[in-house]
């Protein structure tokens, strides 16, 4: 059972699901910096300096005027968090988009790898020796 499973862990397609589940772990954390530090920034600028991140509406419960959404969820609030939810959705599709492009790069690759090489055409250099043979058999024959 041991050699079955070391054999199962071996298989390429384990691998390369490990290094994919690494390498997308690694990758969001770069899209939450650019959608936190980079995107939200900017549409906070547009909507008048508002953090867009924390944008919430109580939905019961007592929460202090100006508190951030941390500190209601610590008050015991129920809260509506529709920046946090808007955030996630744009970070979906900046990871949809950049996946897609990775797609669609790698399966030109593997096109451009399978396709043979153009195969040069066939140049006429003179008779070939069957020719030549051929043609010196009939002028032997009487």
């Amino acid at each position: 059972m041991l050699q079955e499973f070391k054999d199962f862990i071996a298989k390429g397609n384990v691998m390369d699901l490990a290094v994919g589940i690494i390498i997308g772990a690694a990758f969001t954390a770069i899209v939450n910096s650019l959608v936190g530090d980079l995107i939200n920034p900017v549409i906070g600028l547009i909507l008048g300096g508002i953090d867009f991140t924390s944008m919430y509406v109580v939905l019961s419960g007592e929460v202090p005027e100006g508190v951030g959404l941390d500190a209601a969820r610590e008050a015991g609030a129920a809260i509506f968090a529709y920046g946090a939810f808007v955030t996630a959705c744009i970070n979906f599709l900046i990871i949809s988009v950049v996946v897609f492009l990775l797609v669609k790069t790698v399966n030109r690759l593997k096109a451009a790898a399978e396709k043979p090489d153009d195969v040069a055409p066939e140049v006429q250099t003179g008779p070939s020796q069957l020719d030549v043979l051929i043609e010196i058999r009939d002028r032997l024959k009487p």
